[in-house]
């Protein structure tokens, strides 16, 4: 890939984190207000809402799976690093490469079953809400897809050569 390609899909990689983090943290935020709300509602209040602990658990899920790809993106996940310092340079960089061509192909795979799973979800409601389980189950092809394209940019970011013996990851 050309260096202005690379410098573009590590900026479109930079940006879409910086925006996702910002959704998580959102969320997160969101979740605590409405669990500190069911809280006081429950014992101080009693007021017998029940759509509190529903909406907090699907928010719940929406932040979790959506920072998979911020980890992505500052490779944080578990990989084989004990592994790698006892290869060679180029063994340590086959079995990254091959790491991350699995990971890539298993949330492919992720968000295309995802989307015949929310598809699945337009005949299944919600238990308090009464709406489809469209858009809680859209979280899955969602951060699939964020996370296959945020491994890849990280992959291609990996295989960039090093300058005077430092990395530019």
């Amino acid at each position: 890939m050309k260096k202005e390609g690379k410098n573009l899909l590590n900026t479109v990689a930079g940006r879409l984190n910086w925006f996702v983090e910002r959704v998580c943290a959102l969320l997160i935020g969101i979740m605590v207000v409405v669990i500190w709300f069911e809280v006081i509602e429950r014992y101080v209040l009693h007021l017998g809402y029940t759509w509190t602990e529903e909406f907090s658990r699907y928010v719940m899920i929406w932040a979790a799976l959506l920072a998979v790809s911020c980890g992505a993106y500052y490779r944080e996940h578990i990989g084989l690093n004990i592994v790698k310092r006892f290869l060679p340079e180029k063994g340590a960089r086959i079995l990254g490469v091959s790491l991350d061509l699995i990971s890539l192909s298993f949330f492919l795979f992720l968000a295309w079953y995802g989307i015949d799973m929310t598809k699945a979800g337009l005949g299944q409601y919600a238990t308090i809400f009464g709406i489809t389980m469209v858009v809680p189950f859209a979280v899955v092809p969602v951060s699939s897809f964020l996370t296959a394209f945020q491994i890849f940019a990280a992959m291609l970011r990996s295989l960039e050569p090093s300058v005077n013996g430092m990395s530019t990851k």
